[in-house]
């Protein structure tokens, strides 16, 4: 059997719940490099399924895939060295994972490394910066992302304040679902910024974030 046909009857067992399997067949996988088992082995060991729940081991398998270009290992590991879950917590290490994940594409490195630049946490607070990333997930229709940018908007942080811009992400953002977006977005309708005021629309919005 190909080693390709082994890790997708682990993905195939990993999805049905039998973390036994998908564990027997990605970790010789792992053990020989290859880096998406390492990948959902590190989420194994962190989530504890199938095996005891272990910060450390999920770190070191994730390193070892990040290593080789991993883009949802080095955004895993990012979050890791953010947190201080398995290794000794260090913003700028953090950076460093998030920020090689999200030039690869990831939208939640380029959502977490926004708010880096924005906290200030491993590098100079740019709220211009984490603009950038955040539009670049945005545009990938990361809900999160764009509340925050929606938010800047609303604020002129980062970028001139433009509350019909502000309304156009959390309208983004409250499709998907995003309950402060809908509160955020029935404020704006509710007192006319971006918007003509609405009564009826602020309440449709603040019913669905309620």
């Amino acid at each position: 059997m190909s080693a390709s046909a082994d890790y997708q009857k682990g993905l195939t067992a990993a999805q049905n719940g039998d973390y036994a399997t998908a564990l027997r067949e990605w970790t010789p996988l792992a053990e020989q490099g290859d880096a998406n088992a390492q990948s959902h082995l590190g989420l194994m060991y962190n989530q504890g399924k199938g095996v005891p729940q272990n910060s450390k081991t999920a770190v070191k398998w994730w390193k070892l895939a990040a290593e080789q270009g991993h883009a949802v290992a080095r955004n895993n590991l990012g979050l890791m060295y953010e947190m201080g879950e398995g290794v000794i917590q260090d913003y700028k290490t953090a950076v460093k994972w998030y920020t090689l994940a999200a030039e690869q594409g990831g939208a939640i490195a380029q959502h977490n490394l926004g708010l880096m630049y924005v906290m200030g946490e491993g590098v100079i607070q740019d709220y211009k910066t984490a603009v950038k990333w955040w539009k670049l997930a945005a545009e990938q229709e990361h809900a999160d992302a764009q509340f925050n940018l929606g938010q800047m908007y609303r604020q002129g942080l980062g970028v001139s304040q433009n509350s019909k811009t502000a309304v156009q992400w959390y309208t983004l953002a409250a499709e998907q679902g995003h309950a402060d977006a809908q509160f955020n977005l029935g404020l704006m309708y509710d007192e006319g910024l971006g918007v003509p005021q609405n009564d009826k629309t602020a309440v449709q919005w603040w019913k669905l974030a309620a």
